[in-house]
């Protein structure tokens, strides 16, 4: 995971942490003078159910990890909890820090194989450690309160399928009707992008077939098959569309990408590509090649390395 998705991860727990911690500890302290008391203890969870906020379910283990009271929820109580030993669940795997609030890592619950994730707070009495109060969140119950994540421009490889890895010296590029009528394909491709409303594209050079996204109507996607991509005349279905101010990579630039790409299909028999993408508001390439690895890049790193650099990347 990269260090920018991991900080806004961060980021998201650290506010749920100090949105939970200080009505846990509270219960948690009042918890300490019933403990042990099965329908004391369940009462008093009941009362204070709603002052935990966005809570699934309220209990409380010993500490061995053996539910001490049943399971409190906003329809009622769950009797058949109690006694459940959850010694072995994901959230009492992890170390709960000194200052006794754990937040867990997300985990999928037994119950619907739901994203969920536990909160722990110590109960103590003086110095004795007496067990757990536990509340359990369902994810889509929490409040999203980091920023939405941005995507990083910066350079990522990521390995394909090894077993195509390991034979990729034993094969060649077969010529697609795509490679055959490149020419035209590029053409298309360029002139649904800068004058079309086209602002991503996936380009499947092997399989001779580009998957298309338009600003009109962002959320489908389309096919075009080697058929369209060999005929101008498809360009008519889409109405002219002034290319945005707020694109990353500037409209003359497409046609460097392309014919970059281009030259990667068929600069090698053996390394060669054999998909890439485009989204101009992002201003990201991908390319995958024939070895199944794929990278990740602002089209000022693609348009700065010559062929040489891909071929060496591919290998």
């Amino acid at each position: 995971m990269i260090e920018a998705l991991k900080d806004a991860i961060h980021q998201q727990r650290l506010s749920l942490a100090e949105l939970l911690w200080a009505p846990m500890e509270k219960l948690a302290e009042q918890c300490t003078t019933i403990w042990g008391q099965r329908e004391a203890l369940d009462s008093l969870l009941s009362e204070n159910f709603r002052k935990v906020p966005h809570c699934l379910f309220l209990y409380v283990l010993d500490k061995n990890g053996v539910q001490i009271s049943d399971n409190i929820s906003a329809s009622g109580l769950l009797p058949e909890h109690y006694g459940r030993d959850r010694s072995q669940r994901p959230y009492m795997r992890e170390a709960v820090p000194s200052w006794g609030f754990l937040l867990s890592d997300a985990y999928l619950s037994r119950r619907a194989s739901r994203p969920s994730l536990t909160a722990l707070q110590m109960v103590r009495h003086n110095d004795e450690m007496l067990g757990y109060l536990a509340a359990d969140f369902d994810l889509r119950d929490l409040p999203v309160t980091a920023e939405l994540y941005e995507e990083s421009g910066d350079w990522r490889q990521i390995k394909g399928d090894p077993a195509i890895r390991g034979t990729v010296f034993q094969q060649c590029r077969v010529e697609s009707p795509m490679d055959r009528n490149m020419d035209t394909a590029c053409a298309i491709m360029e002139e649904l992008l800068s004058d079309r409303g086209m602002f991503q594209t996936v380009i499947h050079f092997s399989s001779s077939r580009a998957t298309i996204w338009l600003m009109e109507d962002p959320y489908r996607y389309r096919i075009l098959d080697h058929e369209a991509l060999s005929d101008p005349d498809v360009c008519l279905l889409y109405p002219l569309c002034p290319y945005p101010d707020d694109a990353l990579i500037p409209r003359k630039s497409i046609h460097k990408i392309l014919s970059y790409m281009r030259t990667l299909r068929t600069a090698d028999e053996t390394l060669y590509l054999r998909a890439a993408s485009i989204n101009i508001f992002n201003g990201m390439i991908s390319l995958t090649f024939s070895c199944d690895g794929t990278h990740y890049m602002s089209w000022r790193d693609f348009l700065d390395k010559d062929t040489s650099f891909w071929q060496g990347c591919a290998a």
